[in-house]
């Protein structure tokens, strides 16, 4: 019998676990944290052997394979001892995919991921049987096991693409790639791109990629690292002969000679950014042949995700926005694009190594007040001080809220886009997010 052994029991360890007891392995389950719960009872009821606040290293070290939770870096001295030993080390999402022939379309990127799969998700639900997993919603193992769908889209970030060894989606998305999470790449800007890349390295010709022709970080890899994949690109300024892009205000989507085209004007979701979302989500669609009439009114209703760009209420001719789920510089960029009102910005969190520069033109032009919410602010206050008349700190998302409703106008956006991580003052974004939404509505 072989022994799998699970490094974190959230979501994607007990998922894999369940999987890994019905496949016939000898399963156990440890967790350096605390196990919540709701997990501890899924463990007990299902038999399976699991230890929490601890890692006893006799108990992992016999692994013939050895599931790793993405939130646990590879230089943990355990993961090198593993590795040193020859035990594979892998993500839920390489576990999980051996045990389906299920069309896969896999989506990563810096930003824009998980509305990605969403709308890809709500479009293709409409006429085929699909799951949405990976980092987003029950995991991957878990919905192999108890759905099977046909096709599943997976939202899949650099630490499960790190895992992978076989995996390989029959389409791939790589929304963009901007600097994040570089704490986990040795500071390293090309070790974090051939992490994204690990998406599209098992794929053959029969398999498509999907990315942003914009982005030059992503244009320049694929020029350096070419892939085996039928390229689909997609772009806002440029014409595209197979893949998707804008023409005025028509979104365009071309794969062999077969043509759809939508008025951009009537995506539900707002912002340039989004248009980019939508074609990677429709381009999609069109190779697996969901009927246009589906695909444009799927655009012209799906309402976005929590914590993206979301609209709360509106007071006194106030919008209140969370965008909690910006946790780095260039998702920022996205919301401060997008807003055509004086902003009040609530800013600010653990810092990831950010650079704030091309925040400066938004800055200047359209935020009229700063709130810094985080334990540290040096940073923020040295980049936005001399360019809005009023910036002040608080640790607290009431009174961050409260000042925030003192100081806007009607006519005026009050925007929670933080820029940085969340886990000095809150349990994870979608905690701030709802922390934003409560004082929003206790106003």
């Amino acid at each position: 019998m072989k022994r799998l052994v699970i490094l974190g029991g959230g979501e994607s360890g007990v998922g894999t676990a369940l999987l890994g007891k019905e496949k016939g392995f000898e399963v156990f389950v440890s967790d350096k944290g605390k196990i919540k719960e709701k997990y501890k009872d899924v463990l007990i009821n299902n038999e399976i052997a699991w230890e929490e606040q601890q890692h006893t290293e006799a108990q992992i070290l016999n692994a013939d394979v050895v599931m790793k939770s993405p939130g646990i870096p590879d230089k943990v001295p355990l993961v090198k001892v593993l590795v040193e030993k020859g035990i594979p080390v892998i993500s839920e999402i390489e576990f999980a995919a051996q045990y389906t022939s299920a069309t896969i379309v896999g989506i990563t990127g810096s930003n824009g991921k998980t509305t990605t799969a969403s709308l890809a998700h709500y479009i293709l639900n409409k006429e085929l049987d699909v799951g949405l997993a990976g980092n987003i919603g029950d995991s991957f193992a878990k919905q192999i096991l108890e759905d099977d769908f046909k096709n599943y889209v997976l939202e899949i970030s650099s630490f499960q693409l790190d895992g992978v060894v076989d995996f390989k989606p029959h389409i791939a998305i790589i929304t963009n790639i901007t600097p994040d999470h570089l704490d986990r790449y040795n500071y390293n800007f090309d070790a974090y791109i051939a992490s994204k890349f690990r998406i599209a390295m098992n794929q053959t010709t029969n398999d498509y990629l999907i990315y942003d022709a914009d982005d030059p970080v992503l244009v320049d890899w694929l020029e350096r690292h070419p892939v085996q994949s039928q390229l689909l690109p997609f772009s806002l300024v440029k014409p595209i002969e197979n893949g998707a892009y804008l023409e005025e205000d028509n979104i365009k989507i071309t794969i062999d000679n077969n043509q759809i085209i939508m008025s951009a004007r009537d995506l539900a979701l707002e912002g340039k950014h989004n248009i980019k979302n939508a074609m990677a989500a429709s381009t999609v669609a069109h190779l697996l042949k969901i009927r246009k009439q589906t695909i444009r009114e799927s655009l012209e209703n799906f309402q976005g995700v929590e914590h993206r760009l979301e609209h709360v209420l509106k007071i006194n001719k106030v919008q209140y926005i969370n965008d909690s789920k910006a946790t780095n510089v260039n998702a920022t960029y996205y919301a401060l694009e997008s807003m055509s009102a004086p902003t009040v910005w609530i800013v600010g969190g653990e810092d990831k190594g950010n650079s704030y520069e091309e925040l400066y033109s938004f800055v200047n032009t359209r935020v009229k007040a700063i709130i810094c919410l985080g334990v540290n602010n040096e940073k923020l206050l040295q980049n936005f001080s001399n360019m809005v008349d009023v910036i002040v700190e608080t640790q607290y998302m009431s009174e961050a809220v409260k000042i925030a409703y003192k100081l806007a106008e009607a006519g005026d956006n009050v925007l929670l886009s933080p820029a940085c991580a969340s886990f000095d003052l809150f349990e994870n974004y979608e905690d701030r997010g709802r922390q934003f939404k409560d004082a929003v509505r206790n106003l």
